[in-house]
């Protein structure tokens, strides 16, 4: 019994090892540890034997990658997305994009299973459209996190398209299931999933905030919770009468939107893809009998048929990707779409347990959606390149125009921002239109200010030497939620509130007669930091951490580490003096010193939302 299990555990260690070394970089390694499972089960070596134990491990894992799954649902696509560019052409919106994609593929799945069914080959067309139209998110997540495409118009597309397909099948199963069952009443009480996981996460979000207080290395409460959201919502799934991996998938959602810190998205990924997740992939591949498979006629006609109809059912995706991205990656993209494993085993499952479809079908419907792991993520990487629009400059807007204001517009759209001055004064507008990117407006109303884009920006810059003018603009900006405000003010009197207001909500603020004293008292006091930061060739920088490929790096082995010095880390508002060990997070402010010229290129790297 043991034995089983430790050889399970000693594929999935040794698995990724052999990846590194032989230098295996497209193969996901899900599809490896399917590989893995059909040659020491019953396929090959008959090493591995599905245990009690091995068989609840493995349900564990599907339920955990499904609430993993459910946790990297990005919810802000579905908000309307701001325009930061005036004049720029109006884009088809992800959603709508997805939206179209996923319809087409519902109709192709049934179109696939019709043409199969009468050929008498699977005969069941319900379950072989939820099996056609299923789409891997952890896959897709991957294969886009990998390019750094996550936070792109591309990537934010192919997210939503993967999305809905494992939502919408995962929801037609359980209504399949339900309805097969033979108790239509039954499907009321599947409602019931639902309104627990409302009440779940209405009643966490008002304190799961507290826990970062009282939480510590041993009660790890955020993954306390975690664990009873899954096993409450698959506890409740399975009660109704719905599939457990439906509960799990709402768990997800729900952990997703109580907005967990990144360091709980570490800690859950490393619970699950380092011990569950293997065992379901390794149990996936060693319960296949490709003996019986590959021997068996039927199943030799069937596994490319099968691989063939879900290519089918995603070639309509590529007319709709097409409708705002290039030809070459509207190919790649449909490419990507094709890839299914995660919920095809629980389908399968299903299948046989209701005697709907043979261990044939389903061992040649397996090895199908295992050949579409290996081939489609290879082939996505190969065909695709990198849009226009993918490389998105951080928007910065000034709010008047004068001696501040325009050089440093001019230096910053030398680099990696894309600058806009208005103004609402013509003379001003007359002696620096020729010098940098202005506006003239007739005034700064809500109006105005919106019928311009004004607000649609990164970064608000409030540069009028006026405080009362800043003080009424950097309002109307919080109002329209601008990330970043900067304001300039002058003076500050201890009689009014207008300075404490802002800087209480969130404003920066800045001071130039208060910057020169300061710059003058570091070159008196501290000679040697003037010089880093005056140097032409060297400087003092600090970059955000926004690519998720570096979250628990250590600095030792960040890239360019060998050309800067870090000299200090922000990480959620405490500094840290760094050392080699240091692990570094998302959103972490790095300070450093190192050569200007790799400046560029240290925020291509680091500042890239994935």
């Amino acid at each position: 019994m043991m034995s089983s299990l430790l050889v399970v555990l000693l594929a999935a260690l040794i698995i990724p090892l052999i990846m590194a070394r032989l230098k295996i970089v497209n193969v996901p390694t899900s599809v490896a540890e399917i590989i893995a499972g059909i040659i020491l089960g019953k396929s090959l070596l008959n090493w591995v034997h599905p245990t009690e134990i091995l068989n609840q491990l493995s349900t564990l894992g599907v339920i955990i990658l499904i609430f993993l799954s459910g946790m990297e649902i990005d919810f802000s696509l579905f908000k309307k997305q701001p325009n930061n560019k005036p004049n720029a052409k109006k884009q088809i919106s992800p959603v709508l994009i997805a939206s179209l994609a996923m319809g087409s593929i519902i109709i192709l799945s049934v179109g696939c299973s019709w043409v199969l069914a009468k050929l008498h080959l699977f005969n069941n067309i319900p379950l072989g459209t939820i099996l056609f139209s299923t789409i891997a998110l952890g896959i897709v997540i991957a294969a886009l996190k990998e390019k750094e495409l996550l936070s792109k118009p591309f990537g934010q597309t192919m997210l939503l398209i993967a999305a809905f397909g494992e939502i919408i099948p995962l929801l037609s199963l359980t209504l399949y299931s339900t309805l097969m069952g033979g108790d239509v009443k039954s499907l009321w009480p599947i409602l019931l999933i639902f309104v627990v996981a409302i009440i779940l996460l209405m009643n966490f979000r008002t304190f799961y905030h507290l826990f970062d207080k009282i939480n510590k290395v041993t009660t790890q409460l955020d993954i306390r919770l975690a664990f009873f959201l899954v096993i409450t919502l698959v506890a409740v799934a399975e009660h109704v009468g719905a599939e457990n991996i439906l509960g799990a998938f709402l768990a997800g959602i729900v952990m997703k939107l109580l907005q967990p810190k990144e360091e709980t998205l570490d800690k859950l990924n490393s619970l699950g893809y380092g011990f569950f997740i293997p065992i379901f992939f390794i149990m996936t591949g060693a319960k296949l009998d490709l003996k019986t498979l590959l021997t068996d006629q039927k199943a030799l006609l069937l596994i490319p048929l099968f691989l063939i109809g879900l290519i089918v059912a995603k070639l309509a995706v590529i007319p709709i990707l097409r409708m705002r991205f290039k030809m070459i990656n509207a190919i790649a993209g449909t490419f990507l779409a094709t890839t299914t494993i995660t919920l095809v085993i629980p389908v399968l499952t299903v299948g046989r347990e209701l005697h709907v479809i043979t261990a044939t079908q389903s061992g040649a419907f397996t090895l199908a959606a295992v050949l579409t792991c290996i081939f489609s993520p290879i082939l996505f990487n190969k065909f695709y390149v990198h849009e226009k629009e993918d490389i998105i400059k951080p928007v910065v807007h000034f709010l008047g125009a004068n001696t501040v204001t325009v050089p440093i517009a001019q230096q910053l759209s030398q680099g990696l921002y894309e600058t806009h001055l208005y103004t609402d004064r013509a003379a001003y507008y007359d002696t620096y239109q020729s010098k940098a990117n202005v506006t003239l407006l007739p005034d700064f109303t809500t109006k105005t200010m919106n019928d311009n884009h004004v607000f649609d920006a990164d970064i608000v810059v409030l540069g009028y030497f006026n405080h009362d003018e800043n003080y009424q603009l950097a309002k109307m900006a919080l109002k329209a939620k601008v990330p970043r405000i900067i304001a300039r003010f002058e003076t500050k009197n201890v009689a009014n509130h207008q300075y404490d207001d802002l800087a209480a909500q969130g404003v920066e603020i800045y001071n130039t007669y208060e910057a020169n004293i300061s710059l003058l008292r570091s070159l008196i006091e501290t000679p040697a930091t003037m010089n880093i930061l005056t140097d032409t060739v060297a400087g003092l920088f600090e970059i955000t951490v926004n690519n998720r490929r570096f979250t628990g790096k250590e600095v030792k082995n960040l890239p360019l580490i060998n050309q800067i010095t870090i000299v200090q880390i922000y990480h959620d508002g405490h500094i840290i003096l760094p050392h080699g060990d240091t692990q570094i997070h998302l959103g972490d402010h790095i300070v450093f010193t190192g050569p200007k010229n790799i400046i560029p290129q240290m925020r291509r790297i680091y500042e890239t939302h994935n």
